[in-house]
């Protein structure tokens, strides 16, 4: 066990170091998530005074976006790392040293987490510093909803790099989109309800549609609802296994295919 912590933990300082050699690495985490913040907080800004319910939907809205970010960050940072591997022609060396496909799939968990956090935490605090608007504000149900909305990212970063690894960069724009079509039936902005009746199972079928209303719920009502926190952790921990299952799958379909050497640019 001792040896593949250290594995791990090798996987994670390289890409430490990476972002020691690169500040723009580090810019880029933390420049997409700040502009549409500040984008959408100007927004918030505008309806603030219009109503009493548009002074809700401003604390909503930037609570929506801020969450999102969890999902779209948690699933690019974990695409990233892997891409880093493969830019640098790094796969064929790595899995021909000791360390194995799941303390692979788990450095890389790690190091999208470190990233999710590093561009978040500061924009988190901008929009109160700009806006006056602390997505803390939630309390405990925040950490339910980061840990449940970065679990299920990881599962679509893992299932989009074990696609990479098999199909190769041509397959690049779906780690980019994956998440993106999700949006629509997730409910960021919008309740569950609003969407056609025969969208909705599927909508519900995503731990992030949970996550949201359970946002809406603390924000509107003051009220947690806990046991649909509970369904959504149990659905981003099953996506989470199958996310990982397709990655080993596409491992070692590449493998067979010698294909793990030739990736890179």
């Amino acid at each position: 066990m001792s040896g593949s912590i250290n594995r791990i933990y090798a996987l994670v300082l390289r890409h430490i170091h990476i972002w020691r050699s690169s500040v723009m690495r580090l810019v880029d985490s933390i420049y997409w998530p700040a502009v549409q913040m500040v984008m959408w907080g100007f927004l918030t800004q505008f309806l603030r005074p219009q109503v009493s319910f548009m002074a809700q939907a401003a604390g909503i809205l930037l609570s929506g976006l801020l969450l999102w970010e969890v999902v779209v960050r948690g699933n690019l940072s974990l695409s990233i790392a892997f891409l880093e591997e493969m830019w640098s022609r790094n796969l064929g060396h790595l899995f021909v040293s000791p360390i194995r496909s799941w303390e692979m799939a788990t450095g890389i968990i790690v190091v999208a987490l470190l990233r999710t956090l590093l561009g978040l935490i500061p924009v988190s605090l901008m929009a109160w510093a700009f806006f006056g608007f602390s997505i803390y504000s939630l309390g405990l149900p925040l950490l339910a909803f980061f840990l449940i909305l970065q679990m299920f990212s990881w599962s679509v970063g893992l299932a989009m790099s074990g696609l990479i690894m098999r199909v190769g960069q041509s397959a690049e724009s779906f780690a980019w989109a994956a998440v993106f079509i999700l949006m629509p039936i997730s409910g960021v902005y919008y309740p569950i309800s609003v969407l056609p009746h025969w969208l909705q199972p599927l909508a519900y079928a995503l731990p992030t549609s949970y996550v949201f209303e359970g946002m809406r719920s603390i924000l509107l009502e003051r009220t947690a609802q806990w046991h649909l926190l509970g369904l959504a952790f149990v659905l981003s921990a099953v996506y989470l296994v199958v996310g990982f299952q397709i990655f080993l799958w596409f491992f070692r379909s590449s493998r067979r295919a010698g294909s793990l050497l030739t990736q890179g640019e």
